[in-house]
């Protein structure tokens, strides 16, 4: 090939073409072509030489000659080296056995001298090669900066010499460029000035010279080189064999990692593949460029033929894919060879290296990415576990439309890609959620979700996994990993175990003070339920307030229409107006009410040290102070707002609250800022903390004890309370004394009682019975109040709980089974006030339909007993005999604080029951006469809406809130809790168990707290507001007259049909408006004050809880009392009670007393006890008293 065709140079020409033009040309000049040409061939088709002579001969030489020449010299370096070491090693040899002999005749100083010789050899050693050497090794080094910029530029200018070749190839294969004009041969030419000088640094660094000069890199530099030092000399050009520079690439993996780009082995053996295959691709397409451009030497170049570069890359390419299309293939005979030889190793070499090169792509993460940050927009992490069901749940409450714009984006962090549901999930949320594959026990992985400038981390827990210890243990180091990587970012997590909780305050990071929450679901899942068994109902209510649900209008007057229209309300905050400055709380919360249509439930409180507390329904002797925030329960946040924009001034004549807008008034407050008022933080939606102070548990003021109230004159020897005071307390009972055997309990009376029935065994998982029992035995009960326990279970699981209940008043055992109803009969389970239905064996099964089985179940078979109708109320008083706590006349029972009970009930649908569900599904099981559908969501089903059924996953809700609020998790645990304090927690890190504590004024005003209790309006002071009034003027009332907040009905399911047989459940409506109706049956969900006073006389107004056992039943129309005669008649009829009490029970002077907790709680010795008669004790069996277990404590004792 190569035929010039004229002086233009144009080449590439026919051999008939190349015969024309040497037949048009000088025949004087022309050369014949011997055989003997073979050995320095000659064409006259070089353009730039008048003899035609080709010099590719003398490029390739210089290569030769240099790669030879060296090995030739290296090996006969080496040689003479070998030589001289083996004479060396003779004469080493001699000189020791002449040193062995010598040294039997030697003097005392030889050993000396030779010592000193040997010193002095290493020494000699050690000379200016060995510095060289040492420097030349540190220059080309990627461990230093030096080397590593070094690496780097050569492999930089070996792709600019490689770019030079695949400019050059377009050329003729050899050419005479003029080295002064010819730009790209002066930058190849400093590119190579380069690369001789780094090898001259890697050969002075080579330990083996003949390995180094055996190495690829140096046949590189062999052969590309010297040649251009050559056509500087000769003034012409080769291409040749630079094509060996894309050799080179093979180092492409090495360099990423020297700047520190692939880190993983993934991808570096995916560079490394690839750097091959491409680098042996294009080596090999150069040199069928070469010959095939260039033909062969022997047939003097005329079988040449004219391919471009990337023609012969085309080639190569088809070639090992084995396709072949025959379009372009070799025509020279070295070509063929060649390609010979490399269709064996490129079909391999593409056989192997190309899956696996698809595989790595394939399996390389989708989500591997890094988040970038949007300026003027937070976001926030989510990790732990990611589900469809639990981010679902997340998302749907997180970016509720009632939150106004959530200008939040949503960062997932998972080590496990979506499934397709996920990521579709993802996909409709684009605009504000982003998934990232990897794991926050990565730092690499925290880094790419940049959490150092995260709002918040969120940590979402298992809530069914079997083994919960392990998923909190997950989670906490979890925690621990993101505090390491960045101590100041908000944490909040998920913890499934309460004790678990106490580990967090180990990690010195941890501080919630600054937004670290830890939302135990065990503990607030046992306080709602505790709740219930003191306010049937309530943890339905709490769990929608909690909750962004949307308003469903339902045009048809039904029961959902009503509960819908509760579960619309959410709870929000936001700052009161300086309107309400110097205001008492009732007042402005009247205010709120009436005019704003807002309820106001709790502020927050700055006492004179500036310590923040939450108050709730605090009473007349709080008045509002400067930017106080309040808690509003609301439809909307937009609401809320009207608490901060209202004015006097502006707005007092305004009825219509949406008129209620930012004034002038307001403006000129916000230009001239009050110092007290605070500044305000928006987190998102109208929710707004107050920077400076921590949402702390209630610590009492003295400016907040009410003057009028005197603290009860208690025995300060005795502990009755925790060391907080929070809690009522008694010296640690052993489990056996707490047992009750059957038939013990058969006798003893058992009334008004919480029964709870649990499922475990030795190896089931704690559900922590102490959060359930802590509720129930909060200081702001007095002793009389609180409402007897007993566990009905396998006895082998309760021990295990024991440790954390020994504390506890009023707690016993029954062991057995809560599906054997001769266990649930001997512990008169239709007399209790609640029955609660746990399992810990839930999360033990694979089918999620049936983790239930074991509630539903017991559920079921208390639902079909029966059981025998007793005397009435009516018959028993004409008879002459009422059973303890039936008495009318005792304030207990006062239609102001709870209804009359009735003696008995005849069927197990009417026992209130409330049970714990895993699967939301499975609630469909628990009402077999309701027609809810199976999709149905929870909170719309029938079982929910009366509070006979809790699912967990309602507190997933919680999550969001408590982001956007980090008072609202403080808030929920004040009402749920009984009053558990982060110093509470404190202690029970350190002895799992409360310690008692003596009485002192400042644990005694602890007790001053509100409690949630349940109103009655058929009779008593709200009788004439229960047919027919409006639930405004009840809520005024409650609110002026008895410092009571009312914030929601339970309300029989068809009370508005007004038909004799109507349904005995109930359902909840959550915040009714104004001048909603109330009808008789209604029961009012209430926030009522601490009554000093009920636990010395008994004889005021106590307003104590309503048992919620009559929240079950239809209610008697049975005549009030008049107030003027409760005083005497309470103390007529308690003297009564104590006589039939005290004959009551002797059982031969073996009493097991259960009920007795401390020593001044028990029987005065002098006491003598009679054996029962026989009719009385039937007539006790009938009636199965209501009051508190008997025998009856010295009432001067347990009031504390």
């Amino acid at each position: 090939m190569l035929a010039v065709a004229d002086g233009n140079g144009s080449y590439g020409s026919s051999p008939r073409m190349t015969n024309n033009i040497n037949f048009n040309k000088n025949t004087d000049s022309s050369v014949s072509i011997s055989k003997m040409d073979l050995i320095i061939p000659f064409s006259p088709e070089v353009p730039c030489d008048n003899n035609g002579q080709r010099m590719w001969w003398a490029f390739l030489a210089s290569s030769m000659v240099t790669f030879f020449g060296g090995l030739f010299i290296i090996l006969l370096w080496r040689t003479l080296k070998y030589l001289w070491t083996v004479c060396c090693h003779c004469n080493i040899k001699n000189k020791e056995a002449q040193k062995v002999n010598n040294h039997m005749n030697s003097q005392a100083d030889g050993p000396t001298k030779n010592q000193n010789d040997k010193e002095e050899a290493p020494v000699s050693e050690v000379g200016w090669m060995t510095s060289v050497k040492d420097w030349a090794g540190v220059m080309i080094s990627a461990q230093t900066l030096t080397g590593r910029v070094l690496v780097v530029l050569v492999f930089a200018l070996s792709i600019g010499a490689l770019g030079i070749y695949f400019i050059d190839s377009s050329d003729p294969i050899e050419s005479c460029p003029n080295f002064y004009k010819d730009f790209t041969l002066q930058i190849d030419m400093a590119f190579n000035v380069f690369f001789l000088l780094y090898f001259g640094l890697r050969f002075i660094a080579a330990n083996d010279k003949l390995w180094f000069w055996l190495e690829v890199n140096s046949v590189v530099d062999f052969f590309t080189v010297p040649p251009v030092f050559v056509s500087v000399y000769l003034n012409r050009s080769w291409l040749g064999l630079r094509f060996l520079r894309a050799l080179r690439l093979i180092q492409f993996s090495e360099i990423l990692q020297f700047l520190n780009i692939l880190k993983t082995s993934n991808s570096i053996k995916l560079v490394n593949l690839c750097s091959i295959f491409i680098s042996t691709w294009l080596t090999a397409a150069g040199f069928i460029h070469l010959v095939e451009n260039s033909g062969d030497p022997w047939e003097n170049f005329q079988n040449s033929q004219q391919l471009s570069y990337w023609e012969c890359v085309y080639l190569l390419m088809v070639t090992m894919s084995t396709v072949g299309y025959g379009d372009v293939y070799a025509r020279t005979t070295l070509g063929r060879l060649f390609m010979v030889f490399f269709i064996l190793g490129g079909l391999a070499m593409f056989a192997s290296y190309v899956p696996e090169i698809i595989e790595l792509i394939g399996n390389r993460k989708k989500y591997g990415g890094s988040y970038s940050a949007v300026n003027g927009r937070k976001h926030i992490v989510v990790c732990g576990h990611i589900t469809l069901e639990s981010v679902s749940n997340f998302l749907k409450d997180f970016l509720h439309k009632d939150r106004d714009d959530v200008n939040v984006e949503i960062v997932f962090l998972h080590n496990i890609s979506p499934n397709l549901e996920l990521e579709a999930l993802f996909k409709r949320h684009f605009t504000q959620v982003e998934f990232y594959q990897g794991s926050v026990l990565n730092p690499h992985d925290l880094a790419r979700v940049k959490i150092e400038s995260a709002d918040a981390c969120l940590i979402l827990a298992n809530k069914y996994c079997a083994d919960p210890d392990a998923e909190d243990a997950s989670n906490i180091m979890r925690v621990i990993s993101i505090k390491n990587y960045h101590p100041k970012i908000r944490i909040i997590t998920q913890m499934l175990q309460y004790h678990n909780k106490a580990h967090l305050l180990n990690i010195p990071s941890w501080n919630w003070k600054e937004g670290d929450d830890a939302i135990c679901l065990a503990e607030l899942k046992a306080g709602f339920i505790a709740q219930s068994c003191l306010a049937q109902g309530l943890s339905t209510m709490l769990a929608n307030l909690f909750s962004m649900r949307s308003y469903i209008k339902i045009e048809e007057d039904t029961w959902q229409k009503y509960y819908l229209e509760g579960v619309a309300n959410e709870m929000y905050t936001e700052y009161l107006s300086s309107a309400f400055v110097g205001l008492s709380f009732p007042t402005v919360c009247e205010l709120c009410y009436v005019k704003l249509k807002l309820l106001l439930i709790a502020i927050e409180y700055k006492s004179e040290q500036r310590e923040s507390s939450i108050l709730i329904n605090p009473g007349n002797h709080v008045k509002m102070q400067e930017g106080t925030l309040g808690f509003f329960i609301a439809s909307d946040a937009k609401e809320v707002k009207r608490a901060f924009f209202y004015c006097k001034a502006c707005h007092d004549d305004i009825t219509d609250p949406k008129r209620i807008k930012k004034c002038g008034c307001k403006r000129i407050e916000e230009e001239h800022p009050s110092t007290l008022s605070p500044k305000k933080k928006q987190r998102n939606g109208g929710m707004r903390n107050s920077p400076n102070c921590s949402p702390k548990m209630m610590r009492h003021d003295p400016l907040l004890i009410p003057g009028n109230e005197q603290i009860e004159n208690m025995d300060a020897s005795v502990k009755r309370y925790d060391s907080t005071g929070m809690f009522h307390w008694c010296p640690s009972k052993d489990i056996e004394k707490a047992i009750l055997t059957r038939s013990e309990a058969s006798m003893t009376v058992l009334s008004g009682h919480v029964v709870v029935c649990i499922f475990g065994d030795v190896t089931s998982a704690l559900v922590g019975l102490r959060n359930l029992v802590m509720p129930l035995r909060a200081s702001n009960f007095h002793y009389h109040e609180l409402k007897p326990i007993v566990f009905v279970g396998s006895l082998d699981y309760l021990r295990r709980e024991w440790e954390t209940l020994h504390n506890f008043p009023k707690v016993s055992i029954l062991p057995g089974t809560p599906l054997s109803r001769a266990d649930l009969r001997a512990v008169n389970i239709n007399l209790c006030d609640m029955c609660v239905i746990l399992s810990a064996n839930q999360n033990n099964i694979d089918d999620a339909s049936l983790q239930d089985k074991e509630c539903i179940l017991a559920t079921l078979n208390i639902k079909s007993m029966q059981f025998d109708d007793s005397i009435g109320v009516l018959q028993a008083n004409s008879q002459g005999f009422t059973p303890p706590g039936m008495d009318r006349s005792s304030p207990d029972n006062s239609p102001v604080h709870g209804l009359v009970r009735q003696a008995s009930i005849t069927t197990g649908s009417n026992i209130p029951i409330i049970t714990e569900l895993v699967n939301d599904s499975n609630v469909q099981f628990l009402d077999q006469d309701d027609d809810d559908d199976p999709d149905t969501e929870l909170y719309l089903t029938q079982p929910f809406a009366c509070g006979t059924a809790f699912a967990i996953s309602v507190l997933d809700s919680l999550m969001s809130a408590t982001y956007f609020n980090d008072n609202i998790l403080t808030l929920i645990r004040t009402l749920v809790t009984g009053g558990a304090t982060p110093e509470l927690e404190g202690l029970l890190a350190e002895e799992n168990a409360l310690r008692g504590g003596y009485s002192t004024p400042q644990t005694l005003a602890n007790r001053d707290r509100c409690r949630v209790a349940q109103l009655a309006l058929y009779d008593g002071p709200f009788a004439d507001l229960g047919d027919g009034g409006c639930y405004g003027d009840l809520f005024c009332k409650a609110l002026k007259t008895y410092n009571m907040l009312c914030f929601g009905i339970y309300r029989l399911r068809d009370a508005h049909l007004s038909t004799p047989g109507q349904c005995t459940k109930r359902y909840v409506i959550t915040n009714p408006p104004y001048e909603f109706e109330l009808v008789p049956t209604d029961l009012i969900f209430c926030l009522m004050q601490f009554d000093h006073n009920a636990g010395q006389s008994r004889v005021s107004l106590s307003h104590s809880s309503h048992s919620s056992h009559s929240s079950s039943k239809k209610c008697s129309s049975v005549h009030s009392i008049p107030a003027t005669n409760r005083q005497n008649r309470s103390s007529k009829a308690r003297e009564a009670r104590d006589k039939q009490n005290a004959t009551r029970m002797n059982r031969m002077g073996q009493e097991k007393r259960w009920f007795t907790d401390e020593a001044e709680n028990t029987y005065p010795s002098n006491i003598q006890m009679k054996p029962m008669s026989t009719h009385m004790a039937n007539q006790v069996n009938q009636y199965k008293s209501t009051s508190n277990l008997i025998p009856p404590i010295r009432e001067v004792e347990d009031e504390c």
